[in-house]
């Protein structure tokens, strides 16, 4: 369980706290992303340039948490007739964030296009019914 869970338990955690928190120092650094709702949708969205999302980035969700990762892995060589040189640049980049209420899981859909991850989740039901259990007489 993450301390994420302000919908849940009500906290109000600063930034600057919650990237310490998120971040997976065994896995790799923070992933930056956009969260907004769009219609009846909630999209989050993560610059990630240059990568393969069918091979570079999974996508899991447990517990009512969404967790991305990413990999990335760069290099550069150029040969030239007074030298070498190469430069690479690799990690993973982890985000988990809390997925609303209610959410139906398997409708959420992840796309890639022009090096922007985007997850779309429908929303929720505004205010479903609640749910009555009957009590028995013994």
């Amino acid at each position: 369980m993450t301390l994420m869970r302000k919908e849940r338990f009500g906290l109000d955690v600063p930034e600057i706290w919650r990237r310490m928190f998120e971040n997976d120092l065994e896995n790799g650094g923070w992933l930056r992303v956009e969260e907004f709702r769009d219609g009846n949708e909630f999209v989050i969205r993560s610059e990630l340039p240059g990568i393969d999302p069918e091979r570079d980035v999974e996508l899991t969700i447990n517990d009512g948490v969404l967790r991305i990762t990413a990999r990335r892995e760069e290099r550069d060589e150029q040969r030239e007739k007074d030298g070498f040189r190469s430069e690479f640049r690799y990690g993973t980049f982890v985000r988990s964030i809390v997925l609303p209420r209610g959410v139906d899981e398997d409708d959420i859909k992840a796309s890639y296009k022009d090096g922007i991850l985007e997850i779309r989740i429908p929303a929720a039901a505004a205010n479903p019914e609640p749910k009555k259990i009957a009590v028995t007489k013994q």
